[in-house]
């Protein structure tokens, strides 16, 4: 039976995670819809991430969230697939998946030979100098502003923030307190803009689930919140953005047997979008077979067809496409595939990665001042 539900695709190049940051840093004449209009005006701009939250989970808790329900705007796009290294990536760069060739949390850098994108390791260990950050991503932030940069002090020196943030000034912070300190210290100094960015609520939704800690989380996410807002010296705007949201999958784990696993030599991605690495000559059969078995948990692609359908926002380069599988198992069920060479990726509670709302839309919010 085929899918009654249609993956939300990214919009590129409209309400999109590749258009926030242009837009904030150079305001369009005409002003688009999806950008919240105190974002167009402001003479200095903080963006904060908060990692993990999707429009439907922050909707869906308006009383844990004041802070973050009283701000202006709506929801936009996170790209494909929606994990934190490609929507990151995607959001300080400006370019969709295809073109700056972040696709996906783990992906293939050499024959049989899978990457961990966030932690830059391989089934060798570190990768830094096998595939260097500054190759494996050319594109530098922020549009080469140098902008600052207030996250985690332990990011500092990781090869994913030499991907995906070349080129900006580092503040980093040790304890969430200080993250509102560092933002109100660099207004003072009248930088125009600022990225920020928290984890708590992907730590704990993939740890926990949703739930009492959750929603502990958020409470204390909205108050992170609430501190930055009192950071704002006049004519400044907080911006609030994600990069994925998520879904509980707990211990619906698809197993991939030893039938369809004959025609694959490699998994990469993750447990909600599952990349299979045919052996030679193999493709057809495994994009047969996967979809027999799993077309009414998944969305089953091709990899010519997730290009063709702009899952990807375009046509990757030779040495992009390479990094890609040749079929793709995306659930739109609250299921994960399991990858038995990614031991961590077992223990999460939710998830993401898939093109289903819960995952795809985030928020995209702004503090008007005048509005209090």
């Amino acid at each position: 039976m085929a899918p009654t539900l249609q993956p939300v695709l990214p919009d590129y190049g409209g309400g999109c995670l590749t258009s926030v940051v242009s837009a904030l840093l150079d305001p369009p004449e005409s002003m688009p819809e999806w950008l919240p209009e105190p974002a167009a005006t402001a003479r200095q701009v903080v963006l904060l991430v908060l990692d993990g939250l999707g429009w439907d989970q922050l909707r869906q808790r308006p009383r844990l969230a004041p802070t973050l329900h009283a701000m202006v705007g709506s929801r936009i796009t996170s790209v494909a697939p929606t994990t934190t290294a490609t929507a990151l990536t995607s959001l300080t760069t400006g370019l969709a998946p295809a073109v700056h060739g972040v696709v996906g949390y783990r992906v293939q850098v050499a024959r049989g030979e899978v990457m961990n994108v966030l932690r830059w390791t391989t089934n060798r260990g570190d990768a830094r100098e096998a595939v260097p950050p500054e190759k494996f991503q050319t594109h530098v932030a922020f549009a080469n502003s140098g902008a600052p940069v207030v996250t985690r002090a332990e990011f500092a020196t990781t090869g994913f923030t030499a991907a995906h943030l070349a080129g900006v000034r580092m503040h980093g912070w040790r304890v969430a307190s200080a993250l509102a300190v560092e933002v109100r210290h660099l207004l003072g100094q009248g930088e125009p803009f600022v990225y920020a960015y928290y984890d708590g609520v992907d730590k704990v939704a993939h740890e926990r689930g949703f739930g009492e800690h959750y929603d502990a989380e958020l409470v204390f996410t909205d108050r992170l919140v609430a501190d930055l807002a009192d950071a704002l010296p006049p004519g400044a705007v907080l911006v609030v953005t994600s990069d994925h949201g998520q879904v509980q999958v707990g211990g619906s784990i698809v197993e991939l047997d030893d039938e369809l696993m004959g025609g694959v030599e490699l998994l990469s991605g993750e447990g909600r979008f599952r990349w299979l690495h045919a052996r030679p000559g193999a493709a057809r059969g495994v994009l047969e077979d996967a979809r027999g078995r799993f077309e009414h948990l998944a969305w089953v692609r091709s990899r010519d067809e997730l290009v063709e359908e702009g899952w990807l926002g375009g046509s990757p380069a030779p040495e992009i496409e390479r990094r890609l599988g040749d079929v793709a198992l995306i659930p739109f069920e609250p299921v994960a595939f399991h990858d038995p060479s990614d031991a961590g990726e077992a223990r999460m509670v939710c998830r993401h990665g898939s093109l289903t709302p819960a995952e795809a839309w985030v928020p995209l919010l702004a503090l008007d001042p005048a509005g209090g």
